[in-house]
């Protein structure tokens, strides 16, 4: 059936000043009807042209995510001394070398199960996607091949129409349209796993900084887990290399500052000196064979998810315990 939504397109779409936030209950109802096909192509448009003048409240955001989390199947949780990370995906490199493929890599190493999920390719960017092909991690094809993938203590790389198709085809009418919408912010903060997870999520404009701090403090749901977040490096959620990055901590209501932003660089690091795949990969292999260091930003970075990972795990175990007793 076809979804109404001139009512809604009459509040939001007032311009930046005039337009009218939805409540969490309407954002959820708009969303879900976006996902499955149910808004005219026109009003689809004007939907993501007017949210991207207005900008998401955090009402919004809560229930657009609700509706995105609801299109597609929840990976099941692995068992093992973490829970999962998840690391989103959606920028890949300009002008430095894309080291997502490495954070995840060095969690997979000390027994994380950690789902990237992301873009195949960007055009005139090098998308994590292609590290993990140029490393020879084939990519999965389904939540099967992900659960494959925990078990032999690899990192999983989902291409996000696989992991969630119908959050894929919002994404690709930026091809359509020349401008992000909102689902670009929806894919960084969704939680795919059933049980609790920790989210590390990237923001690139300072707005949106305050905007997701609010969120993940006063309505994200605290039981799907816990959340770092950080300025991306041109995009991306793996630590600056160069110059480490404030990571905050949302754990429930609290937030806490885990890495503080670095002002001075002592001495750069040895990183590739191209940014295209097949010598990032390279310099990926040698760090890990520990023929180079690894990144002190990005070594923080790692240490900071494994104590968080292990805290979710142990906590997620006693509270199926106490239900059990219970």
């Amino acid at each position: 059936m076809p979804f109404p939504a001139a009512r809604y397109i009459k509040e939001i779409g007032r311009g930046a000043h005039g337009a009218r936030s939805m409540t969490r209950v309407d954002a959820q109802a708009l969303f879900g009807a976006m996902l499955a096909g149910r808004v005219s192509d026109l009003e689809l448009g004007a939907i993501m042209l007017a949210m991207r003048i207005k900008g998401e409240s955090v009402e919004e955001i809560a229930g657009f995510l609700a509706a995105a989390e609801a299109s597609f199947t929840p990976l099941v949780t692995p068992s093992g001394n973490f829970a999962p990370v998840v690391i989103p995906s959606y920028n890949g490199a300009r002008k430095m070398a894309n080291l997502t493929a490495l954070l995840a890599l060095l969690l997979a190493r000390e027994g994380v199960p950690v789902l990237v999920h992301g873009v195949r390719t960007d055009p005139g960017r090098v998308t994590t996607a292609e590290v993990f092909e140029a490393l020879g991690l084939t990519w999965a094809d389904s939540i099967e091949q992900a659960a494959h993938d925990f078990a032999r203590g690899q990192p999983s790389f989902m291409p996000i129409d696989v992991l969630a198709p119908r959050m894929a085809h919002l994404l690709s009418l930026r091809a359509i349209l020349g401008v992000r919408n909102s689902t670009h912010t929806l894919v960084k903060i969704m939680q795919p796993f059933a049980g609790p997870a920790l989210r590390l999520v990237s923001y690139t404009h300072p707005e949106y900084l305050e905007m997701l701090g609010q969120y993940f403090m006063t309505a994200a749901p605290h039981e799907r887990g816990d959340a770092f977040l950080m300025r991306g490096t041109e995009g991306e959620t793996v630590a600056n290399a160069n110059k480490a990055q404030q990571i905050d901590w949302f754990h429930g209501i609290d937030r806490t500052i885990l890495v503080q932003k670095q002002a001075v660089v002592q001495e750069l690091p040895a990183l590739p000196l191209e940014r295209d795949a097949p010598t990032t990969a390279a310099w990926i292999r040698a760090v890990l064979d520990g023929q180079i260091p690894v990144p002190a930003s990005i070594a923080e970075q790692v240490a900071q998810c494994l104590l968080v990972a292990k805290a979710l795990k142990a906590s997620g175990n006693h509270d199926e315990h106490t239900e059990s007793a219970g």
